[in-house]
């Protein structure tokens, strides 16, 4: 009842409701275009390289671009290039002073950063867009007979319209987190993965059902149990703090003339504060073996994403790469400087230095726990696959897909709350000078 009431509160709010069914069109769209293959491509030929990005590495990209990749689309590369360009330019601004200068100038510096972005993307696909081509005509074995045009037309227009698929993708995303609800990037790789859940979950399904000793009906209900306590540890991942009590020695409060000393406030310290960064970072390195694996056969264990090797390393490095993202985007000295200019305080401890290391100290114990648990719901996939799920279905069990559904679905809903407690405090506030002019 709650959440029909809730639903009604949201088309009440008529900038709310229109931001929503944006934020849906756009999304549209975008599942539109990533059904549409790519000019010179038989779609009706694809077999092989359906089957080849059904595992692997190459599955969860699959699964990032919402199966646009398997089918030759004009998305097929989809969002992924504006996701590395971010994550270089952010790098990029721990050892280039021009983009440490941008990011503490406010809007303009973050406009500024944007558009640098934006053109990275644009090399970043510039070079990826001519690798795909070059997969999908050797790597998959397509037949030749799938390519309906050949030679320099075929490739200047397929590596013209994957540009220019990522740039429209790109230009959606932006389109939604400034005019609808929610972090667009995000929900174009939320929704992208979501459009293999079907699929996925039918083909576990059948073959729990119609193989004899599978389990059945009943084992996919143990499945389905399992998988929603993964998503409550997900959440929890996701929303776990650890608060740092703060004291202010005078603190003003709004619309009272009086000032409160003594207040207490809070600093919250993610358990996760790198969110799927690690992940992918490491995902990326795990590239480099599965390559050298076929030039040293010593290595060929490392090809195999449910192997028990791979899976190790791979924990270690996001284990690792926790610690490092951590370190680089949560400023500890910054934090303690704009504690002390605001006249806060930690109990006990001074301002300045020795706040920072305070504050270093715990994020520092904290972030071990909290990279251990997301190592644990990372190799979660391929602890599923050896229990005998199928791979498709248990890429929900845990990694990237899972945590970026979480996190985009919290994120999006408190946005939708803020909205709706925006709404009744106007509501209230009008309500008040309505009775203010009666007296």
């Amino acid at each position: 009842m709650n959440f029909i009431n809730t639903l009604r509160d949201i088309f009440k709010i008529e900038e709310l409701k229109n931001k929503i069914l944006l934020t849906i069109g756009l999304i549209a769209v975008y599942r539109f275009m990533a059904a549409v293959p790519l000019p010179g491509i038989d779609p009706l030929q694809l077999s092989a390289l359906k089957e080849g990005t059904s595992s692997g590495l190459l599955g969860i990209l699959n699964a990032f671009t919402g199966g646009a990749f398997a089918r030759a689309s004009v998305m097929a590369l989809g969002i992924m290039p504006y996701i590395s360009a971010s994550i270089v330019v952010q790098l990029m601004g721990i050892a280039i002073p021009y983009l440490q200068k941008l990011q503490k100038d406010g809007e303009s510096g973050r406009k500024k950063i944007t558009q640098i972005t934006r053109w990275l993307t644009i090399l970043i696909t510039l070079f990826q867009a001519p690798t795909y081509i070059t997969a999908i005509k050797t790597q998959f074995g397509l037949p030749e007979s799938a390519f309906l045009v050949g030679g320099a037309t075929f490739w200047v227009s397929s590596i013209i319209l994957l540009s220019a698929g990522t740039i429209f993708a790109m230009w959606l995303g932006e389109r939604i987190t400034d005019k609808g609800v929610g972090n667009g990037i995000s929900l174009l790789i939320t929704v992208g993965i979501i459009a293999n859940f079907p699929a996925a979950f039918l083909q576990e399904f059948v073959s729990k059902t119609t193989n004899a000793g599978a389990g059945g009906v009943m084992m996919i209900l143990i499945e389905i149990i399992i998988w929603f306590v993964v998503i409550l540890l997900t959440v929890l991942l996701v929303t776990a703090v650890r608060k740092i009590a703060v004291q202010y020695a005078r603190r003003t409060v709004a619309g009272s003339i009086s000032n409160v000393a003594g207040s207490r406030d809070y600093i919250p310290l993610k358990l996760n504060a790198a969110g799927v960064m690690p992940i992918i970072f490491a995902q990326a390195i795990m590239f480099l073996p599965i390559a050298l694996a076929q030039r040293f056969p010593a290595l060929a264990s490392l090809q195999d994403i449910n192997g028990l090797w791979y899976n190790v390393i791979f924990a270690l490095l996001i284990i690792i790469f926790s610690y490092f993202y951590t370190a680089i985007t949560v400023r500890t000295d910054e934090m303690a400087q704009g504690l002390k200019r605001s006249g806060g305080f930690i109990p006990g401890i001074r301002p300045g230095k020795d706040t920072a290391d305070r504050l270093d100290s715990v994020l520092s114990r904290i972030t071990l726990p909290g990279s251990i648990f997301l190592a644990a719901l990372s190799i979660l996939p391929a602890v599923a696959y050896q229990f005998g799920v199928q791979q498709n279905w248990a890429l929900f069990y845990g990694g990237t897909s899972l945590i970026i559904m979480v996190g985009v679905a919290i994120d999006t809903l408190q946005q939708i709350n803020a909205y709706l407690l925006n709404s009744h405090y106007d509501g209230l506030m009008k309500t008040g000078n309505t009775n203010r002019k009666s007296l």
